[in-house]
């Protein structure tokens, strides 16, 4: 009984303290609801406005995507050249590097450059960088000087690199192209030696093989 009546007590003074709480701050409390109320409802709006325009950016880059695949290559270029300044985040990012290839279509000198901005740019991920300039290097190959490819390249190349089977494919053609047998076959031998090189690389790296240990040639 004394446990009852202690416990009865202590209940009547809690009830006392939170009716006393109440009378003292209840316009405190209301307040603290109502901002919390209009927080969550603000940041709701806030992620529905973000995935409606997420949604408008998609449907343009799509737009882009499908007038550069019918060869409406000016009205490609000026939709993603619009999304490459207004957007933000990864559409930004997917929208420079259309651009860059659209441009590369019509000019590859362009596209190059293009491609070369993004491997400059200190705001774009590492990967997406070094895929910049395999992409550019891809455009010269044919003309650039081998020195010019190996120092783009070369730092791409290594055991660990993402990009290492075509930035080593890359430079050995562009090594034979220059006549330096020594460096394409280095190149390709790295390649044929790579467990993990894709088998269709390993074989084309057999054949350009072929072509170093038969001596200087024309490559065209």
């Amino acid at each position: 009984m004394t446990d009852n009546f202690l416990r009865e007590i202590d209940e009547e003074v809690r009830r006392d303290k939170v009716a006393e709480l109440w009378r003292k701050h209840s316009t405190l409390i209301i307040s603290l609801l109502i901002l919390l109320v209009l927080a969550v409802g603000g940041w709701r709006f806030w992620l529905h406005r973000q995935e409606l325009a997420a949604q408008a950016v998609s449907a343009r880059l799509e737009g882009a995507l499908k007038a550069s695949r019918e060869n409406r290559g000016e009205e490609a270029e000026k939709t993603l050249g619009e999304l490459a300044q207004e957007s933000a985040g990864g559409y930004q990012l997917v929208a420079r590097f259309r651009l860059a290839s659209e441009a590369a279509r019509r000019e590859p000198a362009d596209g190059a450059r293009m491609f070369d901005a993004l491997a400059a740019d200190a705001a774009v991920e590492p990967a997406f960088r070094d895929l910049a300039r395999i992409r550019s290097a891809m455009l010269k190959v044919d003309a650039a000087p081998y020195a010019e490819i190996k120092a783009a390249l070369e730092p791409l190349a290594g055991a660990a690199g993402m990009w290492r089977h075509t930035a080593r494919e890359l430079l050995g053609v562009s090594a034979l192209k220059a006549q330096n047998l020594d460096e394409a076959g280095r190149w390709f031998d790295q390649i044929v030696i790579d467990r993990d090189a894709p088998q269709a690389l390993r074989q084309r790296a057999d054949l350009y093989l072929a072509l170093v240990r038969g001596g200087p040639v024309e490559v065209k």
